[in-house]
């Protein structure tokens, strides 16, 4: 079973489908779906995240995309949205990165782009 992303005229992903395997019945099945939905379609791989197969097998377009996000061409990698502005895109795995480390304490934290910092969460 494949996963196909229909990508909009902004690079933007619309959707995501289960459909027949690459080459399966000697169809092109991303150019067959494309075609069919009038849209920009793209292999990817449920199973991918920042380039790697969880699994061991091919990993497709860096990471499994969901609604909203981008394909870029060049990259030819699925990634979201930035979330901050002082986050950056690691190259090799299309995933964002804040510019420092998350603590690894056991405890919980969110980022707070005011102060360029994690926050610990204190739940009272």
């Amino acid at each position: 079973m494949a996963h196909y992303a229909f990508i909009n005229e902004n690079n933007r992903v619309t959707y995501v489908i289960v459909g027949k395997e690459e080459n399966q019945d000697s169809i092109d099945w991303e150019q067959h779906y494309g075609e069919v939905i009038k849209m920009k379609c793209k292999r990817c791989s449920y199973n991918t995240i920042g380039g790697i197969h969880k699994d061991g097998g091919t990993p497709f377009r860096k990471n499994y995309p969901g609604e909203g996000y981008i394909y870029d061409e060049q990259r030819d990698a699925f990634y979201p949205e930035q979330p901050f502005l002082s986050w950056t895109l690691n190259e090799d795995t299309c995933l964002w990165e804040p510019p420092i480390e998350k603590p690894n304490d056991g405890k919980k934290y969110r980022w707070n782009e005011s102060i360029i910092n994690w926050e610990e969460i204190i739940i009272e």
